[in-house]
């Protein structure tokens, strides 16, 4: 799920031409003699102090609106720039095209869970978090566990005889290495006036321009396959050209940095060093690809608390600058491999803890730490049509990726605190959301069978909801305990207002490989099967108006690489709702709805009534398959630009369609794929608003839509959508989950009403005859107590 680029909207100081609004033309000569009024000359060093010392630190929140100054040091020699000609003028910004050293600091589960082990003590040292009577964001100052008193391994600096000595341990030894090379850094642009020292130095290794992919199978950021783990990133995003990400602005005298740098949001690296800043502006978040960013001999004197957004770093170069605090924010940066801080007037305790346990640990601890932040303003309702005749049946519906708990590692989301990435947490949270939203229908993913069985059925039969559920085909072939842990899709519904009247497990992999067009496909095999994605089908009616609907929930493949597979799985899907639609249309009338179970929504223990039972209306009669109300809910793990996306709005996608790769796929990829049914997403209806829904997943590097509520269009009207998430809450939030919100996905809800046909009374089916017997028999067993467990018909 990858960021888009975003490319400069401002100018530095003076509007930049149009024609450099595309990125491939930012090295270009006239582009730097454009940026070249950006570095306005300092009268003397004298003053520049004098000016450091009448400006003390600002806060992040007044700083956006600085521009650019700087000193005018001689030149030594004419550097070349990305290969351009000599000639290039002073105190220019330095463009290369220095590839990252690759790799993650990460290599697994249980080694990034020993690093935490050293920084804190577990769960158990969350327990705190909740009882804070103050939840605002904060610096790590007198109230810093790391003062001399409350160090974590209970000595004071001052009972060791002063400040700590410098241990001779790998990690310290490291940052007195970085240390000695940003003195030489500093000497070479001070004092031998040669500014863009770190350009200089790494200009050998650049070895020509290059994509955004790099042969390796790696981004452009070094991103590993570990690293984007159930993350569909769009590939075809991500292969958009970008010839350079690194920037070298050191050795510049720079006072200040304009907010439009912060548009380069590409940059991978970030050299800084050696100027007369005071501050770092909070559009520094902004960076989240940024894995180096070099500071150091600056005037820094504190850290934003933006700076916890660029969740990509690896290295922060802070050495001779006059911080004495950190911000907990810090703590999300949790690939941060260096942190450099010799040289800084540090918190005594603060130095301590890195110099005897290394950066992580510093790093862990202030995610640990850190006071639960103030919850987000609530999201609100967004109505789409006022005005909706009462008698109209009205269907709320939700769907939510919950994050199985298996998935939850602190690898994957080490910027969670572990109290709030912790299952025992999140499913109270998840529970508490879904009891407040009272839907119809509740579709959720990602949810394990011991958990559907164990946790939300009995939870939820409390608040009159029952359900259906599957996990996904791998659980046949294990033992039991192990089945149970395995992940899958369900439904859940109000018993009260709907009865179940059919449900169909549809497994996309074994589907696939018996169809007579693909059975013998060796694309068939090597992709598809492979991957044990599954999809739901349930067909409902109405116990008040007798109308009937298709309620269908699914997960798809996340991998970036399989395009295809994800357009296959959903063609699989709509194929099969067609199918089924076909058999529904002929589906007998129910003959007395007062005979079938209603479910306990209470337990037997409990004093409170059930709810009251409207007067059942007859069953309703459909003439066609696309004329039962239709919903299609899940996480499609595909964005509005893929196919998967093209074929639900659009109803087709033809055999040459680029997703499907040259892979063979029967008749898919020989007559192309299509269905019936007029559908759009219901969040269509905010497009272009000031409500518009701009992600559904939210995780450092990738926020998107991939989300869901797909309606048939001819059947069901949209009146209401649930908002998106507060905004202003997101600015120091890297990604889900946190407190806040227990999963990566947010949950999206529509309510819907069914239309009245147009040109025809609804006609009743009265029941009648043997079938209606059998069925009503059929309905009981349906409506009984197996539906909280997991199968097919």
């Amino acid at each position: 799920m990858a960021d888009g680029h975003r490319y400069m909207q401002q100018s530095f100081l003076t509007p930049l031409p149009t024609q450099f609004a595309s990125n491939n033309h930012l090295a270009t000569g006239l582009l730097l003699n454009s940026l070249l009024n950006q570095f306005i000359a300092d009268p003397s060093a004298a003053q520049q102090q004098a000016a450091a010392q009448a400006n003390p630190a600002h806060s992040s929140a007044t700083q956006i609106n600085r521009g650019m100054y700087g000193q005018n040091h001689p030149q030594g020699h004419n550097p070349r720039l990305n290969g351009a000609a000599p000639g290039r003028q002073p105190n220019m910004p330095m463009f290369y095209n220095h590839v990252p050293q690759q790799g993650h600091p990460h290599q697994g589960h249980n080694a990034h869970h020993q690093v935490l082990q050293a920084g804190h003590s577990g769960h158990g040292a969350r327990n705190d978090l909740m009882s804070h009577s103050t939840f605002s964001s904060g610096i790590m100052g007198n109230a810093s566990p790391y003062t001399t008193n409350n160090l974590q391994n209970g000595h004071s600096v001052a009972a060791r005889g002063g400040p700590a000595e410098q241990p001779a341990n790998e990690h310290w030894q490291k940052q007195m290495r970085l240390k000695e090379e940003s003195d030489r850094a500093h000497s070479a642009m001070t004092e031998q006036h040669q500014p863009h020292y770190y350009a200089r130095l790494k200009a050998p290794e650049n070895k020509g321009i290059g994509g955004a992919l790099t042969a390796g199978g790696t981004n452009a950021s070094g991103d590993s396959e570990e690293e984007v783990r159930r993350r569909p990133y769009q590939v075809e995003k991500r292969n958009r050209r970008q010839d350079w990400h690194n920037l070298d602005m050191s050795g510049q005298g720079l006072r200040a940095l304009s907010s439009a740098l912060f548009s380069y949001d590409f940059l991978v690296e970030l050299y800084i060093a050696s100027n007369r800043l005071t501050f770092l502006p909070a559009e520094i978040g902004k960076l989240r690809h940024l894995k180096i960013l070099e500071a150091s001999n600056n005037l820094l004197s504190e850290l934003p608390p933006e700076i916890g957004m660029c969740t990509s770093l690896e290295k922060l170069l802070l050495f001779d600058n006059q911080i004495r605090d950190l911000p907990y924010e810090l703590g999300s940066l949790y690939k941060l491999d260096i942190l450099g801080i010799e040289g800084n007037p540090i918190n005594p305790g603060l130095r301590e803890e890195i110099v005897e346990r290394g950066t992580k640990s510093l790093i862990n601890s202030l995610l640990e730490q850190a006071p639960v932040p103030l919850p987000p303003s609530p999201r609100k309702p967004i109505v789409v049509q006022e005005d909706v005749s009462p008698s109209l049946e009205r269907i709320k519906v939700m769907t939510w990726n919950i994050l199985c708990d298996k998935f939850a590692t602190t690898t994957m989301y080490g910027y969670t605190p572990t109290g709030a990435l912790s299952w025992e947490y999140r499913k109270e949270r998840i529970l508490q959301e879904i009891r407040d939203r009272d839907v119809d229908m509740l579709c959720l993913q990602e949810i394990a069978t011991d958990v559907f069985r164990d946790f939300f059925s009995p939870e939820l039969a409390q608040n009159d909801y029952k359900g259906v559920h599957w996990p996904r085909p791998k659980a046949k072939t294990m033992n039991e305990k192990d089945a149970a842990a395995v992940d899958g899709c369900a439904i859940f519904y109000k018993g009260s207002k709907w009865i179940l009247l059919d449900k169909q497990l549809i497994d996309y992999a074994n589907i696939a490989i018996n169809r007579p067009d693909m059975k013998n496909q060796h694309d068939i095999f090597n992709r598809v099967m492979p991957k044990d994605n599954i999809g739901i089908i349930c067909f409902f009616e109405s116990r008040r108006t007798g109308a009937r609907v298709i309620v269908a929930n699914t997960h798809l493949a996340w991998e970036p690489t399989l395009a295809d597979v994800k357009l296959v799985q959903t063609a699989i899907l709509m194929e099969n709702i067609t199918k089924y639609a076909e058999k529904y249309v002929r589906w007998q009338p129910l003959k007395d709805k007062r005979g079938i179970q209603i479910p306990q929504s209470v337990s037997v223990e409990s004093d409170i009534p059930k709810p009251e039972m409207p007067e059942p209306g007859p069953s309703q009669e459909y003439r066609s398959n696309t004329d039962i109300p239709l919903i299609v809910c899940g996480d499609y793990n595909s964005t509005q630009e893929s196919s998967v996306y093209e074929l639900l709005s659009m109803g087709r996608v033809t055999p040459e369609q680029s997703d499907f790769g040259g892979h063979q796929y029967g008749n898919f990829t020989r007559d192309g794929v299509a269905h019936p049914f007029s559908m759009r997403s219901a969040y269509v209806h905010l497009n272009g608003t000031p409500d518009e829904l701009s992600f559904t997943n939210y995780v450092p590097g990738f926020q998107e839509v991939i989300d869901y509520i797909w309606y048939s269009t001819n059947t069901l009207e949209v009146v209401e959508l649930l908002g998106p998430p507060d905004q202003n809450h997101l600015k120091r939030v890297p990604g889900f989950p946190n407190y806040h919100f227990p999963a990566d996905h947010i949950q999206i809800m529509a309510e819907f009403v069914i239309k009245q046909r147009k040109g025809e009374k609804v006609k009743v089916l009265h029941g009648g005859g043997g079938g209606a017997s059998g069925q009503q028999q059929q309905q009981q067993q349906l409506e009984g107590g197996q539906d909280f467990g997991s199968g097919s018909k």
